[in-house]
Parts: structure tokens; C-alpha cells; sequence
């Protein structure tokens, strides 16, 4: 269901359940779980997301489901949200290929995704009225912050899909590209991400999650952006930066996690 490949420091993870449009349920959260763990225990200087077949994922597998017994808050509460949380917490750039259906669950794995490039044909919405059922998995809090009230609620009552070409004008995700090109170019980015420097990275993503989760103000972000600065200025792919700049060459990232002494 879940597979997992490391080539030259870049984990690909892929969602191999076509079959179902890549629906899952909570053991298939567990897999997904686990192989970003094998991830980041390899070290991995990047991680790409995808779905295998003609959906990214369509969200939840309900095909067994009563709705009469269903534990729906251990079920999300319990098993997606501390994935989620791991996905977004991932120590590297991660990368997600939307393509097809991104519904539900699919929807909450980009958003727990540093960098998401669409398909122009992929799907994006709230049909979940038609189960009597809401939307979850943080589409709310990206719908709204991104469309705002009014766009919202209209999503969601009508049902309406956007396209991935229109989520991407609206200002939900990165870049959308041609439906036989979005592949391509998500591994040239992951592998870029990837040659690059990782702890200059990581201090970016910890910036952002502060504006984004502590609705951090201009000056705490200044104060947060020159304390990494400092930090930054311990490590040997800042010194390889300034190095390369100087001396008018490409640098050679190593992506290494420790602090080393100013040479």
C-alpha cells in the first residue's frame, strides 16, 4: 500500500493503492507513518509524496465503514492528526505531486506538505456534504485562510471541485503544471531541495510554522529570522556558501546537521 525509495539522499514515498484511488484507512496511516520515520532515520536531505494511478488520494477508505460503529474521532484524532503532525514536522523540504482526486485525508497530506505541485486536472473541494459529513483533515483552516469566509462556505455547500490550475490561482499551493509534466518537475525540485542547504532550510520552515501556527508579528519574525541567522553562521554549509560566492564557484552543500568550529 505504502512503498518507500531512497536514491541520493531523496526519499520518495508513494501511495500505491490504485485500485481505490489510493483511499486509506487507518493501517494504511500507519504504513504512511512509518515509512516517513524510515525516512528521517536515513537522513534523507528531502522527501517527494505521490499517488500512484489516476488519483493522489480521494481521501478515507469507507468501503467497510458503518457509520453506526465508526470511532470517527479515534480515527482522526488518533490516527491521522499525529500523522499530519510528523508530516509537517518532517526535518527536510518535502514535496507532494497532486494529481486526480485530493479529497479528505488527500487534501490534509498537502497541507502537511512543505511544497505541493498540481496537475491542472486535479480535484480539490469539499464533496463531503453528499455523505452528511463535513470536511476535515485541515481543509478548513486552508480554505479559509487562502479564500476566506464567504469562498469557503461556498465550497463546501455546493460541493463545487476546483481544478488544479484554479487551486493554484487562488493561492492554495505552489505551482501547477500539465498533467504529464507535474512528476518531472517535482523531482527536479525535490532534488534541487535536496543538493541544498539543509539547516538554512529547516530554520525557513520553522519561521513560517511560527507565523502560521503562533501567528507570530513582524518583529518576533525578525527576531526568529536573525537567531537563525546566528546559528546559521556556526555551520559548515554557511561557511561552504560564502566560500563559493567568493570565489565564484557553484557550492557544495553537504547538508551536515552539526555545528562546527569557524575554520
Amino acid at each position: 500500500m505504502i512503498d518507500l525509495t531512497i536514491t541520493d539522499d531523496i526519499a520518495e514515498v508513494v501511495l500505491d493503492a490504485p485500485d481505490r484511488r489510493n483511499a486509506l484507512d487507518a493501517s494504511a496511516l500507519q504504513e504512511l507513518s512509518d515509512a516517513y520515520a524510515a525516512a528521517e532515520r536515513a537522513g534523507v536531505r528531502a522527501l517527494l509524496l505521490r499517488g500512484e494511478g489516476r488519483a493522489f488520494c480521494a481521501g478515507r477508505d469507507i468501503s467497510q465503514v458503518d457509520p453506526r460503529t465508526d470511532d470517527a474521532i479515534g480515527f482522526l484524532r488518533g490516527s491521522l492528526q499525529p500523522l499530519l503532525q510528523r508530516m509537517a514536522a518532517f526535518p527536510a523540504p518535502t514535496f507532494a505531486v497532486a494529481h486526480g482526486a485530493c479529497l479528505g485525508i488527500g487534501l490534509g497530506l498537502l497541507i502537511a506538505t512543505d511544497v505541493v505541485y498540481v496537475a491542472e486536472s486535479a480535484k480539490v473541494g469539499s464533496p463531503f456534504a453528499a455523505l452528511g459529513a463535513t470536511l476535515d483533515s485541515g481543509g478548513h483552516a486552508l480554505f479559509y485562510e487562502r479564500l476566506g469566509a464567504h469562498r469557503t462556505l461556498d465550497l463546501i455547500y455546493s460541493g463545487r471541485l476546483m481544478t488544479g490550475a484554479e487551486a493554484v490561482a487562488l493561492g492554495l499551493f505552489s505551482q501547477s503544471f500539465p498533467d504529464d509534466e507535474v512528476l518531472a518537475a517535482t523531482r527536479a525540485a525535490a532534488a534541487h531541495a535536496g543538493a541544498g542547504p539543509t539547516l538554512a532550510y529547516l530554520a525557513s520552515k520553522e519561521i513560517i510554522r511560527g507565523l502560521r501556527d503562533e501567528r507570530m508579528g513582524l518583529w518576533q519574525a525578525v527576531d526568529a529570522e536573525n537567531i537563525a541567522q546566528a546559528a546559521l553562521a556556526q555551520t559548515p554549509d554557511f561557511r561552504e556558501g560564502f566560500a563559493a560566492f567568493q570565489q565564484k564557484r557553484t557550492p557544495a552543500f553537504t547538508g551536515r546537521t552539526e555545528v562546527g568550529d569557524r575554520e
